[in-house]
């Protein structure tokens, strides 16, 4: 193969313009013995690509078994706990929330109870205070027919 057509080939290799025949025939030039020293330095690359091909893996790979739970099989179970967690919020909610409006209600009646109660006092201690003012008018009127005398 000529120097020119080698030296062209590597430029369009380096910018991935080859074809793979192209590519190819890099490869066989490379992996002769006659090279010039300035493309001496493309050798090695050019064999590695060569050897490569030939490498396999004969090794056994080990396969662990997941002890984990994955989370496609626990995505279910997920849902179930998360509606049940809901549903007691929603009851011990609701519970808590009845027990609240009893203990309004409780109050409420409390505090009505008592205003009849202050109420009632109120009005019987009117009573008393109209019956102390008759008892004044009487104290009074004696203390005028003893001081006359």
């Amino acid at each position: 193969m000529e120097l020119d057509r080698v030296e062209d080939l590597l430029a369009r290799y380096f910018e991935a313009e080859t074809t793979i025949a192209e590519e190819k025939e890099l490869k066989e030039y490379f992996a002769r013995p006659d090279i010039p020293a300035h493309l001496e330095q493309y050798r090695p690359m050019f064999g590695y690509l060569n050897s490569a091909k030939s490498e396999r893996f004969t090794g056994k790979v080990p396969l662990k078994k997941s002890t984990g739970v994955s989370l496609k099989r626990l995505y279910p179970w997920l849902s179930v706990a998360a509606v049940t967690v809901l549903m007691v919020g929603t009851y011990f909610g609701k519970d808590y929330y009845d027990q609240q409006q009893l203990e309004k209600q409780k109050a409420e009646y409390a505090y009505q109870e008592t205003r009849k109660a202050l109420a009632m006092l109120a009005e019987n201690f009117n009573r008393g205070t109209e019956k102390v003012a008759y008892l004044n008018e009487f104290v009074e009127a004696q203390e005028k027919i003893y001081n006359k005398n």
